[in-house]
């Protein structure tokens, strides 16, 4: 047996049509298996506070093992993970190819997918996830969605806390005037770039910049314009990341396979797909592919999809960036988010800003705490401030102008983490500046 960790990490696709996939036995025999490993080795201890959670179930059962513990009580264990695969990609020494085979992440999944079928899901949690149906109202009525969403509406958000769950002081997403696809639009290409006539790039612009920061979209756009690139705004639907989280597979195949048939139009066009967000970028490039292997516009997808932080570097590798990038004063803190570095492609939103001349860029790679939409509950809303605190305490320290992560959830828990520490020194200007492609945009501006 060889020691793991020493290759690239091998994922299997996901089962999940079949009957043993949540089969109650064979379910808790691999959680059994796999919980017994981890206690065994207990060198994730300090990634999310799933292990945390089992370690103390162990430590404290009568023998000390795991043959004490009662399957009942895993439940805490399972919800608490974050789907953010940092113990998969970064810690666990046992992951395939290993012969021990531990998916940690994806076996949560599985057990999410048990609860999803039993109905254990709450259904407030479900109705939270689909961000169509809630990116469309409140676009349609933002102003008032966003004055009743602030953390500095007590009477609002008490209200929603007694009612969602959500913690009143979590910040959430603010909504556009107006959904971007209704938005009137055009992008100049710039015909002296050096990549011009090389690259043709569809935007994927996600639930996010769709409904929440359309400035996120909007930027990515201006920045490859301005590189040469035909660039279009397209979106056919969310990734279906809030419904992996829940378990719902089923879901996220019924979304993949849409949105991959609609996009494999434009890829046969010759155009890349561009994902300004790492989180819908991991669904198309790797989660899809495990869910739907055997659809070709599915695998034809993942190939062709690029975060855009990527993108702009393989521009500047290969073509060379158009010129005008100018200093940004007052500095960088750039977090890496955990699903950019899930994508495993090195840390190139770190590379993207160190292409804007003259400004000091400060890097954390650390899990902000966030984890998707597991961060924003009551119950979980001061654990995710708390795994979050060491980025929190490295941002404040650097005191940078701008604080920017590949996730716009994760930069705005940041935040908000920055401020509990100093609730009389805010951390840094609440605007939509939250990704780095957007400070590169701002960097080319005249």
């Amino acid at each position: 047996m060889g020691e793991g960790s020493l290759e690239a990490p091998t994922r299997y696709a996901i089962d999940w049509r079949s009957a043993d996939f949540t089969d109650p036995e064979k379910l808790d025999a691999e959680l059994r298996r796999a919980f017994d490993i981890c206690h065994g080795c207990r060198r994730c201890f300090n990634l999310c506070d799933s292990f945390p959670r089992l370690f103390d179930l162990v430590d404290d059962s009568e023998t000390g093992e795991l043959d004490s513990v009662s399957s009942a009580d895993f439940k805490p264990v399972i919800d608490a993970c974050t789907l953010c695969d940092m113990c998969f990609m970064v810690k666990c020494p046992y992951v395939p190819p290993h012969e021990f085979d531990l998916d940690f992440p994806h076996l949560m999944l599985r057990a999410r997918a048990a609860q999803f079928k039993n109905n254990d899901i709450p259904k407030i949690q479900q109705r939270i996830g689909e961000t169509d149906k809630n990116g469309k109202l409140g676009c349609s009525v933002s102003g008032l969605a966003n004055w009743a969403s602030s953390c500095s509406n007590s009477l609002t958000r008490s209200l929603m806390q007694s009612v969602t769950g959500i913690d009143k002081n979590a910040a959430l997403p603010r909504f556009n005037k107006e959904p971007l696809a209704v938005q009137d639009h055009t992008f100049n290409v710039n015909t002296d770039a050096p990549a011009y006539g090389h690259r043709k790039a569809l935007i994927y612009t996600t639930c996010t910049g769709q409904y929440h920061n359309d400035e996120l979209a909007l930027s990515t756009a201006r920045v490859l314009a301005k590189n040469g690139v035909e660039t279009q705004l397209i979106y056919p639907g969310c990734c279906g990341m809030p419904q992996l989280e829940h378990g719902d597979i089923a879901r996220v195949a019924e979304n993949a396979k849409k949105i991959a048939a609609d996009l494999g139009a434009w890829i046969d066009k010759g155009y890349d797909i561009v994902s300004p967000v790492a989180s819908c970028s991991l669904m198309l490039k790797f989660e899809w592919p495990l869910i739907e292997p055997e659809d070709e516009n599915v695998k034809k997808l993942s190939q062709a999809t690029f975060d855009a932080s990527e993108y702009m570097v393989g521009i500047s590798t290969r073509e060379g960036l158009a010129s005008g990038l100018k200093p940004l004063a007052g500095g960088v803190t750039l977090h890496i988010a955990c699903h950019a570095r899930a994508q495993n492609m090195g840390r190139k939103g770190a590379e993207l800003l160190n292409l804007i001349p003259d400004t000091n860029i400060k890097v954390i790679e650390r899990c902000s705490g966030h984890g998707g939409s597991w961060g924003i509950y009551k119950d979980n809303f001061d654990v995710a401030l708390k795994i979050g605190k060491p980025v929190a305490r490295d941002t404040a320290k650097e005191a940078s102008a701008y604080v920017v992560s590949e996730c716009p959830l994760a930069r705005e828990h940041i935040l908000q983490g920055v401020e509990k520490l100093d609730a009389d020194k805010p951390a840094a200007a609440r605007d939509q500046l939250q990704h780095p492609i957007q400070l590169l945009a701002l960097s080319y501006r005249d």
